[in-house]
């Protein structure tokens, strides 16, 4: 099950959403351009691990305590592989125009960053001594998917699904296809308590995390879809 595209046009560029996905990708250019042994270094510097925030707060070292929790914005513009970028580019893609629209550029900015924050927080809970290094927009574009399953739930998507060889294209509900991807991060989430091989490395509460924030705070603005829509 793959999203194309979503039938919801947006009044405005999205240019908070194009200048991240530019970013993010020019940082990602130049992660591949490092030499190996220093492109190690430079995602562990930058990427967020959770057991350094908790050696930072353990000894009371306030510098190393912010420096970690500088490390978590870092983090969100890093990516482990091109599969791993091109799905969170084409997820904010798809997504943030609409939510961008709504919130309007700087608002919608913040938003991300604050989701991205509180989706590492939510990792972070589970994972308090784990030396993995964390990267990826994912938590912060979980949050914006959040926002848009609750203020265009019955959007269309187009997807794509593909059964054996044969490739199918079906519009589903937002709200539908939004909710079967909550869902199997949930199931993931919890499989992941089980031990650390459930997991596949993926920061599975860090998207459960991001998304509750993001659909939390999208209430606020539900009754400015409908007077927009209305007056």
């Amino acid at each position: 099950m793959f999203p194309l595209r979503d039938i919801n046009p947006s009044k405005r560029i999205p240019v908070v959403t194009i200048t991240l996905i530019i970013i993010n990708t020019i940082v990602f250019f130049v992660e591949l351009s490092l030499p190996s042994g220093i492109r190690e270094h430079f995602i562990n510097y930058y990427g967020f691990i959770p057991g350094e925030l908790t050696k930072g707060i353990v000894t009371g070292n306030i510098q190393y305590i912010i420096l970690n929790l500088f490390s978590i914005f870092t983090s969100m513009f890093l990516h482990g592989s091109f599969l791993h970028i091109l799905g969170n580019m084409w997820s904010l893609w798809l997504f943030g125009d609409n939510v961008e629209d709504t919130l309007g550029h700087f608002k919608f900015l913040m938003v991300y960053i604050i989701s991205g924050y509180i989706a590492a927080f939510t990792h972070y809970i589970f994972n308090i001594t784990s030396p993995v290094v964390t990267i990826g927009a994912s938590g912060a574009i979980a949050g914006i998917i959040g926002l848009y399953f609750v203020l265009f739930p019955f959007a269309k998507i187009q997807t794509l699904f593909i059964i054996i060889v044969f490739p199918f294209f079906i519009d589903i509900p937002a709200f539908i296809f939004i909710g079967i991807w909550f869902m199997s991060q949930i199931f993931n989430g919890v499989l992941s308590l089980i031990g650390p091989y459930y997991g596949s490395g993926v920061a599975w509460w860090a998207h459960i995390g991001g998304f509750v924030y993001g659909a939390h705070l999208a209430k606020k603005y539900k009754w400015k879809i409908y007077f927009d829509d209305n007056l």
